[in-house]
């Protein structure tokens, strides 16, 4: 079980990065009598200048409020947060938060459900602070040691990889919706892994026990894996499941919180893979669809199963990530092409978006609005890169900005990269500015200078 750490590798990450240039010969500096020093470092910005040989980049840590990393075994392509009673929109260290996951093990039986909770995290400030007092005899280590974050796992095992999770609150319930790569789309009630993280005596009892993965809920109605899942934020256990093969259910709970009801009529619009879907935050019955088919549609159940609108070319490729801004009309998009594109949702059958991004250099792999402001966006890419974007803001001065600056849009705020292969993002709801990020290299928490 490994706890989230301070990173001390070499990294890249950014808004501002230092690149350190290939140390000199020190003995032929001298000689020749120069008076730079080896070791400058300049501003590295990812796609416009490859690092040269014996360049390596590290972390800038004055980018940051708040920087952590974990591990939980076997990597999970999929997350979601779930709500807690701390408090909304705190800012205060230290900080705590709940994840719910699921992994993507070698083999089908290795894999988990995890709920981790993640606490005692630190600013980086603190870390600083830390590191410039290390050096003093008084110190106390167990002081130390209380400053370090923790983490608690409560893991049960799930047949079968687990493609994408996604939590809800249901009453007293805390329901995770999973969409299984067996073809399956099964419903979980967390409380019991949640008592587990929250209390030692709890954790020691879930740990005796080791029961498998039971579901509340589970259906095969697919008849193939898929990824796309969403539960309403508007009615209470209203679920959205769509499939590889094109098809999208809509379930509606049953009294008691228990057991749902599918129609069997999928939604069948696309002609193929259905990849993400997007409950509306104002319209209970309103959802957005996005497809390999290289459309968006926008769909309400209360009509036959056929989209209302729809954008049949929004991207060159496979559309692979969509999010609807919680307080504006807007749709957000990611595609195979590395583009992001922002579509106002009144004017949606023109086809032409607001707003089209191409800073990523390989597909986009997840993408969200900010909870808490409604012009700021996150993306994340093959590439390794995690964006932030602010749409509000129009231009900025660059000119006492290093030359190839220049070359950034004024809406990028910050990049920032060290995971491999990063999978999906999540702004925490709760906390000011946070995101969390899943990878194959594993978690990381953070919150930027720029949000």
């Amino acid at each position: 079980m490994a706890a989230p750490e301070e990173n001390t590798l070499p990294r890249e990450d950014e808004e501002i990065e230092e690149m350190e240039a290939g140390d000199s010969d020190e003995d032929e500096m001298e000689e020749e009598g120069q008076e730079e020093e080896a070791g400058e470092s300049e501003v590295y910005v990812p796609g416009v200048k490859p690092l040269q040989p014996g360049e390596e980049l590290e972390m800038d840590r004055s980018a940051y409020r708040m920087y952590h990393e974990c591990q939980t075994g076997a990597p999970c392509l999929s997350f979601d947060v779930v709500r807690d009673a701390e408090g909304e929109g705190r800012e205060k260290f230290p900080l705590s938060m709940l994840l719910c996951a699921g992994t993507q093990a070698d083999t089908a039986l290795s894999n988990r459900l995890i709920v981790m909770r993640m606490h005692n995290l630190y600013g980086t400030e603190k870390e600083t602070e830390e590191e410039e007092e290390s050096s003093d005899e008084s110190d106390d280590d167990d002081d130390e040691e209380d400053n370090k974050p923790q983490m608690e796992l409560a893991m049960v095992p799930h047949y079968g990889g687990i493609n994408r999770v996604r939590v809800t609150q249901n009453g007293e319930q805390s329901l995770a919706a999973v969409w299984c790569e067996k073809g399956l789309v099964e419903i979980f009630d967390l409380r019991p892994q949640l008592e587990a993280v929250n209390s030692s005596t709890a954790m020691a009892a879930f740990i005796k026990q080791h029961k498998e993965a039971t579901p509340l809920f589970s259906f095969s109605g697919h008849m193939t894996e898929g990824f796309a899942i969403d539960w309403s934020p508007k009615v209470p256990g209203r679920l959205v499941s769509g499939d590889c093969k094109k098809n999208i259910h809509v379930w509606e709970p049953r009294e008691g919180g228990t057991s749902w009801q599918i129609d069997q009529r999928p939604f069948s619009s696309h002609n193929k893979s259905v990849e993400d879907l997007q409950w509306s935050p104002t319209e209970a019955t309103v959802f957005a669809s996005c497809s390999v088919d290289q459309s968006i549609r926008i769909w309400d159940i209360r009509a036959p199963p056929k989209s209302m609108l729809s954008a049949n070319e929004a991207h060159s490729s496979d559309v692979n990530v969509i999010s609807w801004n919680r307080n504006e009309p807007f749709l957000l998009s990611g595609g195979d092409d590395g583009l992001l594109k922002v579509w106002d949702l009144r004017q949606f059958q023109s086809g032409h978006p607001v707003a089209s991004f191409k800073q990523h250099s390989a597909p986009i792999t997840s993408v969200e609005w900010s909870p808490i402001d409604s012009s700021v966006f996150a993306a994340s890419g093959a590439d390794d890169v995690i964006s932030q974007w602010d749409l509000s803001v129009e231009s900025c001065d660059i000119s006492e900005q290093a030359e190839s600056l220049k070359k950034l849009p004024p809406q990028l705020l910050f990049l920032h990269q060290g995971q491999k292969e990063v999978k999906e993002l999540h702004w925490h709801p709760q906390i000011q500015g946070t995101l969390i990020s899943t990878a194959l290299s594993g978690f990381n928490v953070f919150r930027t200078i720029s949000v």
